[in-house]
Formats: structure tokens, sequence, C-alpha cells
């Protein structure tokens, strides 16, 4: 994951982080350059990325025919400053139990690609209408430390306030949001990890 980080999270996505412009010019800048900086990779079967996608202190996971997507859904807060949802797992799920996550997982065998299995899963664990998304861009797939394929669909929703979560009790324990700042900060701590 380590070169997906470095192409979206440069120097130039540091310093937006940093609220030098206003808030719906970041999310408008963060916006044009998900969809400018990467291809069209809306197949979830598109292979996962080389050895280094995986930190290399950590060994590499063995590759698998099972792909996920995970639904990265960014918002602008009533003050215009940008904001990532996010859910706490279930705590009696069998893997990533308790774990901060995306929405997101396995591609079911109706899903016509990673856009249609990230905006479904979203809409099963925290009751996201699928039509309250804007799909900006879908990105390379990185294999996670389980080895899923996992493709993360970057989307975002104009207004919060029509949202209404609804969680899925067996799946998601919580939703949440965070400032962009601090979720590029996690991943930028991650990433030099």
């Amino acid at each position: 994951m380590r070169p997906l980080l470095t192409r979206l999270f440069t120097s130039t996505h540091i310093a937006m982080a940093s609220f030098s412009s206003s808030p719906s010019r970041r999310l408008a800048h963060l916006r044009r350059h998900l969809a400018s900086s990467s291809g069209d990779l809306s197949s979830v079967g598109a292979p996962a990325a080389a050895a280094d996608a995986v930190p290399a202190k950590s060994p590499r996971p063995a590759a698998s025919k099972v792909h996920a997507a995970v639904l990265v859904c960014f918002f602008e807060d009533p003050s215009g400053a940008p904001r990532i949802l996010l859910t706490k797992r279930a705590s009696s799920l069998n893997s990533h139990s308790g774990e901060v996550s995306l929405p997101g997982g396995k591609v079911d065998e109706g899903d016509a690609d990673a856009k249609a299995t990230a905006l479904r899963e979203a809409k099963e664990e925290i009751g996201l209408d699928p039509a309250l998304v804007s799909v900006v861009t879908v990105l390379e797939p990185f294999l996670s430390k389980n080895g899923l394929n996992v493709v993360p669909v970057i989307g975002m929703v104009s207004d919060r306030a029509l949202f209404k979560p609804v969680l899925n009790k067996a799946e998601v324990e919580d939703i949440f949001d965070a400032p962009l700042e601090m979720f590029l900060k996690v991943l930028l701590l991650y990433q030099s990890s």
C-alpha cells in the first residue's frame, strides 16, 4: 500500500491538510487529484500491486483469488472541513473484530465491479444509500495482511445531513467520522513504519 499512499498523499496533499485554504477548495482539490491520479481501474479482478504493496516489515501474505472493495467516503462538515466516514467492526466477527475500518467487504457474485461491491457493502453495513455517493475514482488494488485483493473506491457525499446511518449490528458496532487531516496523519505514520 505504500506506493498508493505515496502517490495520493504527497507533500501537496499534506499541505492541503494544513488548512491553508478554504475547506471547500481543499476537498475540490483532493477530488480533482484523485480523479486524475488513477486510470480506469474499475475491475475488481485487476492484479494486486507488487510485493511492495505490504510494508517491508510484514510478511507477505499469499496471493488470493478472493477480492474485496472498501468505500473511502468523504464529506464536508458544517464548517466546510473535509471528513471521512469510518466504522468500528463488531466484536463478534471472526476477522478484524473491534477494529476501525472503512465500509466494505468481499465481492458477491452479482456485483458488476468494485464500485458496486463498495456501495453495496456500505448500504448493508451502515445504511448509506448509493444514490448519495458520487464515486470519484477507483484506485489500484492492494493485498491486505489477510491475503485479500482490496480495491479502494473513493466517493463523496455532497450533503452529510441526508445520510441517516442504520447499522447492521452483526457487522458494525459503531460509525463515526474523522477529520481528513487526522486520517492523512495516521496513513503517513503507517507508511513510515
